[in-house]
């Protein structure tokens, strides 16, 4: 299946030739650059628009990262909070505790 389409991209100098002299017959000498400069163009967007997208998934990456992060900071955060005030608890109730007797 995909030996076709090979076969069809392995293009050599005679076959390009013949491409070129196919498609100066075809559209003219004068028509030819117009054509050529239309195609740059087009692949010109078509890049542009391709970089955007890429731009567009990176970036939306590294703000579903850098949210993860903070998530991960802010849950640490809490955990630590949560293990700090049963020592203070302690303290407090050591304290209460020499002060009584």
């Amino acid at each position: 299946m995909y030996y076709g389409v090979l076969l069809f991209l392995n293009l050599g100098t005679p076959e390009i030739i013949l491409i070129v002299f196919v498609a100066l017959l075809l559209f003219g000498g004068k028509k030819l650059p117009e054509l050529a400069r239309g195609l740059g163009k087009g692949i010109r967007e078509f890049k542009d628009a391709s970089d955007d997208v890429k731009r567009e998934i990176h970036r939306n990456i590294n703000t579903l990262t850098a949210e993860e992060e903070l998530r991960r900071d802010e849950a640490a955060a809490q955990k630590s909070s949560v293990n700090q005030q049963p020592d203070e608890e302690v303290t407090s109730t050591e304290t209460r505790e020499t002060i009584k007797p």
